[in-house]
């Protein structure tokens, strides 16, 4: 898959989002990288990676500050060898568990509702 065609998923990901979750983004950037970095992922192929402070644990000190970042991370995705139907799906799903933990929700809920 052409990088182009990745960065459309996660557009339409966004654009399919529900008017309140589009209310809330604020502060917020999302970044297709090829390969996270050693420090990002010391132990391999991470499809995405939230960089931020939550919705949830944002306060009044949350000002002047750079945006959020989501990281999603294009190769690790195509190494799956998925069916592109497939691989479609595992970039939603990828986008919307890093979009959770900005929303606040942890690795433990994510899992618990199938989303880990």
């Amino acid at each position: 898959m052409e990088r182009r065609e990745f960065e459309q998923i996660i557009d339409a990901t966004f654009e399919g989002l529900p008017e309140w979750a589009i209310r809330r983004i604020s502060n917020l950037r999302v970044v297709v990288d090829e390969w996270p970095t050693s420090e990002q992922d010391p132990d391999g192929m991470l499809l995405g990676l939230y960089d931020g402070v939550s919705l949830h644990e944002r306060d009044s000190d949350y000002v002047d500050v750079l945006p959020d970042t989501i990281h999603i991370f294009r190769q690790p995705h195509l190494a799956l060898g998925l069916p592109e139907p497939e691989l479609r799906a595992e970039i939603v799903k990828t986008v919307l568990h890093e979009l959770a933990h900005y929303f606040g929700l942890d690795d433990d809920h994510l899992n618990q509702i199938g989303w880990g």
